[in-house]
């Protein structure tokens, strides 16, 4: 399944933007280990990494690492640059998907 299949499911898609240099991206880890264990299945979230994935970085206009983008059906819900934690992330999508 390629990403753009991915985000155009039925299922909300968060895709966390990141580099492995990057400090902020390291600690999104546990905060999107949280966001993923409370959501369940009514959320997927995927990592892409912007140093190997550079056109999907370009064609999402990711200017700063980590971005986070929610979409659904292959629109875009929600974005945001740098570290959201785990509470607000959970509260953002809830809304977003209408939970």
């Amino acid at each position: 399944m390629t990403f753009q299949e991915i985000i155009e499911g039925e299922t909300p898609v968060l895709v966390d933007f990141s580099a492995e240099w990057c400090g902020p991206c390291k600690m999104m880890a546990p905060i999107l280990k949280e966001t993923a264990a409370a959501m369940g299945d009514s959320v997927k979230i995927l990592k892409v990494d912007v140093d190997k994935n550079p056109a999907a970085a370009a064609h999402y206009q990711v200017q700063g690492v980590p971005t986070l983008i929610l979409f659904k059906q292959g629109q875009t819900l929600w974005r945001q640059s740098g570290v959201v934690q785990a509470g607000q992330l959970i509260h953002i999508l809830n809304s977003a998907i209408g939970k």
